[in-house]
């Protein structure tokens, strides 16, 4: 009896490390890509590519998602199990103001279009399916209650998060009113060294990275004052896993407990390379300088400042650790480490 995968944005970070984890465990691995999806999107997987299949898809085309599962059940018909992970998300905060409506079209209708095709199986092949939603912190805003757990309530306040939350709930009716195994899966940030350009955490890392090399002057930024939990996704996609290997379906946080500003994200990189930084000015006018030479390494930017802004996130992941025997490996020290790719 084969184990199945389909998972939606396996050309993500975190698609393409669960998809080597899921690998590792002998499932039987799908993905869905989309067709206009550009070519340099798929270089997270070029050397998992004659493990998987990849099948063209659309979150937001209900239809070709369809087509999707038929041609998985064609293949497989006598599978054990059938693991259906949904990380595919417009997920960038920012981009999010300037595509609002595309972001809630893929990352909460999308969600709704990918339960709603489970609906139509059978119901003996419904009962051996596991679906995973991707959830994120973002969906907490600033609520005012920190740590935050899964019992914490949400104040989302950017597109993004909005959709997200509807993603949530709408896993959470068909999950209780179809008997769907569905969990969400509420992750604080998670970063590597395949972490999109555009995530703050690779910006940072690439620009130092890019000063050093003397291809930059400095590096340029928004709010250095935000606060989050950062962790590894390695750590993150086996927490996935672990939710859907549990014998009930249900919620969870993933969290490392630990949040650092921006500003120390930037001051522990700087470091790393052997130029600590002092700040000096406030606000539009901070500076980052090179301690020794006192050469600005760091300049804000008010294109890069959010309409609304998260101020603080701190995740309680004590559920996860009990139910999962959930343990993240990873440090903040040993993220950026890996970043860098001091370790791997």
């Amino acid at each position: 009896m084969t184990k199945v995968a389909l998972v939606t944005g396996i050309t993500g970070q975190d698609g393409s490390y669960l998809t080597e984890l899921l690998l590792e465990k002998g499932y039987k691995v799908y993905g869905i890509v989309r067709r206009n999806s550009a070519i340099f999107n798929y270089k997270r997987i070029d050397h998992l590519k004659d493990k998987i299949q990849l099948i063209y898809a659309d979150l937001i085309d209900g239809s070709s998602i369809q087509r999707c599962f038929t041609k998985i059940l064609d293949e497989t018909p006598d599978f054990s199990r059938f693991e259906v992970y949904n990380l595919a998300a417009q997920s960038h905060v920012h981009i999010s103001y300037e595509n609002p409506e595309y972001t809630s079209l893929v990352d909460g209708i999308g969600t709704l279009k990918l339960l709603e095709v489970i609906m139509t199986l059978p119901k003996y092949k419904r009962d051996k399916l596991y679906f995973y939603q991707a959830g994120t912190s973002e969906m907490y805003g600033n609520f005012p209650q920190v740590p935050q757990n899964e019992n914490t309530p949400f104040a989302p306040i950017s597109p993004y998060a909005c959709a997200k939350v509807y993603a949530y709930h709408i896993t959470k009716v068909y999950r209780e009113a179809y008997g769907i195994f569905a969990c969400n899966g509420i992750l604080f940030n998670h970063e590597s060294p395949r972490r999109g350009d555009n995530f703050v955490t690779q910006k940072i890392v690439k620009n130092v990275k890019d000063i050093m090399d003397g291809k930059k002057q400095y590096l340029t930024l928004g709010n250095l004052d935000s606060q989050r939990d950062w962790g590894h996704a390695k750590d993150y996609v086996y927490g996935m896993w672990l939710m859907l290997q549990n014998d009930t379906p249900d919620d969870f946080v993933l969290s490392t407990g630990i949040t650092t500003s921006v500003k120390k994200f930037v001051e522990l990189c700087f470091e790393k390379v052997g130029r600590p930084i002092t700040w000096s000015g406030e606000g539009l006018n901070e500076l980052g300088k090179d301690s020794s030479t006192g050469d600005v390494l760091v300049k804000i930017d008010k294109k890069y400042v959010r309409p609304t802004e998260v101020n603080l996130l701190l995740g309680d992941s004590s559920k996860a650790r009990d139910v999962l025997k959930w343990i993240p490996k990873y440090d903040l020290n040993a993220l950026v480490d890996s970043m860098f790719e001091f370790n791997e």
